[in-house]
């Protein structure tokens, strides 16, 4: 079983594996990827993770202090079975560099804990019980379109319709054991005039004009390498680029510019973050709803308290809330408790 085989792979066949220097301190696997981040990885085996980026299937977990990870050939290289296959894996330097940059792996966490610590009594309560929080850096178009599904729901649901919206829509890349794995679709494929059906027919409801409508906008306008160069401008100018889309609010832009645009500065802020900033902190920001100008002081709050990094800090404190709350991470609303 490919379980089997991804649990016992470093040591099984260690030709077929690299591995990253990264002690837990720098990165917790199962914090990060199971905390609404990103919605395309799955615990294919205890501490196992597999799931897709840049293209590819990839299993990765953590030893100690290193990362592992293994990385998937294309169905048409493999036999259909999704062994790792030698001569279709991409070079090892390039494979550490994708992980590196989509981990942001350069940036040293730890000294940022002390900092954030040093500046906040409620972030150093729990920080130490939650180390290894950071933001991840994705693809631009993967992150606003799937963000743009996160609107009044939860996590394990918006699972769920990513994974139907790559099968529906995106290349299928192998399969392990019976689960095919695809990529993220292109703007061109969501963009097409039946997208919005098919979109609705896969239970997306009103959020799929918003998806095929921000995709066509894309693709008509900026393009996505237009998209990714929102990294290079401030993030005031990126966050009102993205609110003009189908479907794009505050929450939505603030989330694509921190974890796809280098955006470190942004606080997404919905209902469960204001109820942090208020409960916790004490903050009476924005008045009586969660309004434009909530978002901009609750967000200017954050950044005040703990700096131009002010998004990652957040982040370990929404992922350590997620965990203690009443509920298992997965089933909090991510619009009335989540991003």
């Amino acid at each position: 079983a490919a379980a089997m085989k991804l649990r016992d792979a470093p040591s099984a066949c260690p030709s077929l594996w690299r591995c990253l220097p990264c002690p837990p301190a720098e990165l917790r696997l199962d914090l990060v990827l199971s905390s609404g981040q990103t919605f395309r990885w799955w615990e294919s085996s205890p501490g196992a993770w597999t799931g897709v980026l840049g293209g590819r299937v990839w299993t990765l977990r953590q030893e100690r202090d290193r990362l592992w990870y293994t990385v998937y050939g294309d169905e048409d290289d493999d036999d259909h079975d999704g062994r790792p296959a030698e001569a279709a894996k991409p070079d090892g330097a390039e494979t550490d560099r994708v992980l590196r940059d989509y981990f942001q792996l350069d940036v040293g966490l730890p000294a940022l804990y002390r900092a954030w610590g040093a500046a906040d009594p409620l972030f150093r309560k729990v920080a130490d019980d939650f180390p290894g929080v950071r933001v991840l850096r994705q693809d631009p178009v993967e992150c606003l379109l799937s963000f743009i599904c996160t609107s009044n729901n939860h996590i394990s649901r918006i699972t769920a319709m990513i994974e139907r919206l790559c099968r529906a829509f995106g290349r299928r890349l192998c399969r392990l054991d019976a689960r095919p794995f695809h990529a993220f679709p292109s703007l061109s494929a969501l963009a097409g005039a039946d997208a919005e059906a098919r979109l609705r027919a896969l239970g997306f409801g009103y959020r799929a004009k918003f998806v095929s409508g921000s995709a066509r906008a894309i693709a008509e306008g900026l393009g996505a390498e237009g998209l990714r160069q929102l990294r290079a401008v401030p993030y005031a100018e990126a966050r009102r680029v993205l609110c003009a889309l189908p479907g794009v609010g505050a929450k939505v832009a603030d989330c694509v510019c921190l974890m796809a645009l280098d955006k470190a500065e942004a606080v997404p802020v919905d209902t469960h973050v204001w109820r942090i900033a208020r409960q916790r902190y004490g903050a009476a920001l924005g008045g009586r709803s969660l309004t434009a100008r909530a978002h901009q002081e609750i967000g200017d709050f954050f950044r005040g308290l703990w700096g131009p990094r002010a998004g990652w800090a957040q982040a370990v404190l929404f992922c350590a809330d997620l965990r203690q709350g009443q509920q298992p991470a997965g089933s909090r609303d991510r619009a009335g408790g989540g991003r």
